[in-house]
């Protein structure tokens, strides 16, 4: 299943529609008022069901623009909806030959109908439609005027040109707002699979620095355990001896694996931060670092440093964040860093737990800020989808809160 596009692409695809329906709405209200002027000048029963039948495809033609969302050559919707467009207007085009003063009015709403079908057909089938409507639409305008003379055109000239410069427009508006909007899904396509691979460079980095301490202890330790196996029967006391180192190593092991999970391994502060900027950035965020004095306790840049890379994992994972500002202010004995992004969906992102378990996620940034003396707090602004990670912490590790 694709996954939901962003909000912006959301917003774009309605700004889109709704231009589409208007352009096609006013085009179809000055062909209406046209029709509706011969049925005042003309209340024939012919020139009556032309204007009825208007209406009619009028209603159709902004109904089928939602089907537009598919795209330039997305294929058609269920061909029900495709003969609800086509029928009334061609009807409308068929009443056109047979009533005088019609010629060019009752031309057009097949030519609207016609537009907005060959959008949705691939490109040399598209062409070729527009081509035949185009042929179709002068035609009848022609035949329309033989059959009755030129005369009844005279009622159309006042609206002629403007008629005849939207139906033009048309395709073209189309097909081009269609593009544009291709072009912004496009976009937001290669914005997420940006960050997915910032997440998954990331995961590497992780997999990488595991394998540099694993590596070399299971290393050593199956080496140790190969040779106190064999001197189990010679020398028993030399066995006992590796296989005690094999204990201490595996110890060491354990414990440097934690620290890494834990995030306690020496990473600096600044370092983060421009991993966090670089990341950020690749996801199609911009990043704005504001920073104040930074404590000089180890520990306290470490929980601070660990504060910054799980908020800039929660941003990927968690919204669609435009803008990301990190701010670092110090006062009163205790400094303070804030990140804060836009892009939040909805309420129940909010604070989401990534973790599973201490050492994890938002629960395991509070364990460890507690440890310290820190305090780690969370403020989402639902009107503005805006969320804030905001975590305090003492210029030297161990002061209370």
């Amino acid at each position: 299943m694709p996954p939901e596009p962003a909000r912006s692409v959301r917003a774009t695809w309605i700004y889109t529609l709704v231009s589409i329906v208007f352009f096609y709405g006013f085009f179809d209200l000055i062909v209406g008022l046209t029709l509706f002027e011969a049925s005042l000048a003309q209340p024939t029963p012919l020139v009556l069901a032309a204007l009825v039948l208007h209406v009619l495809a009028t209603a159709a033609q902004l109904r089928y623009c939602w089907f537009l969302h598919l795209g330039r050559g997305g294929g058609l919707p269920h061909p029900a909806w495709t003969v609800v467009l086509l029928l009334p207007a061609a009807l409308v085009w068929a009443i056109g030959l047979l009533a005088p003063g019609l010629a060019l009015v009752s031309a057009m709403p097949l030519w609207a109908a016609l537009t907005l079908v060959a959008p949705l057909l691939p490109k040399p089938r598209r062409g070729q439609l527009l081509a035949v409507g185009a042929a179709v639409t002068a035609a009848h305008v022609f035949a329309a005027a033989w059959l009755h003379g030129g005369a009844e055109t005279a009622r159309e000239q006042s609206s002629g040109w403007m008629i005849g410069f939207f139906a033009v427009m048309l395709p073209i508006m189309a097909l081009t707002s269609l593009w544009w909007w291709e072009v912004v899904v496009r976009l937001d396509r290669n914005r997420r699979t940006a960050g997915e691979l910032a997440v998954t460079q990331e995961r590497l980095r992780f997999a990488s620095d595991l394998h540099d301490i694993q590596g070399h202890h299971l290393q050593v330790i199956s080496l140790k355990s190969e040779l106190a196996e064999r001197l189990l029967e010679r020398d028993p006391e030399r066995a006992r001896e590796l296989v005690h180192e094999v204990r201490l190593i595996a110890k060491e092991a354990l414990e440097e694996t934690r620290s890494l999970v834990a995030g306690y391994r020496q990473v600096a502060f600044d370092q983060e931060l421009e991993n966090a900027r670089e990341v950020l950035a690749a996801s199609g965020a911009v990043c704005t670092l504001r920073l104040g004095p930074v404590p000089s306790d180890d520990e306290v840049q470490r929980v601070l440093g660990t504060v910054v890379r799980e908020g800039t994992t929660n941003i990927l994972r968690h919204s669609e964040a435009r803008a990301v500002t990190i701010e670092l202010v110090t006062r009163d004995g205790r400094s303070e860093l804030r990140i804060t992004n836009d892009g939040v969906a909805a309420p129940s992102e909010r604070g989401a737990r990534a973790g599973h378990g201490a050492g994890s996620g938002l629960d395991g940034l509070s364990e460890r800020l507690t440890a310290i003396g820190g305090v780690l707090s969370t403020e989402a602004d639902a009107a503005a989808g805006s969320f804030r990670l905001v975590a305090s912490v003492p210029m030297a590790a161990g002061v209370p809160a």
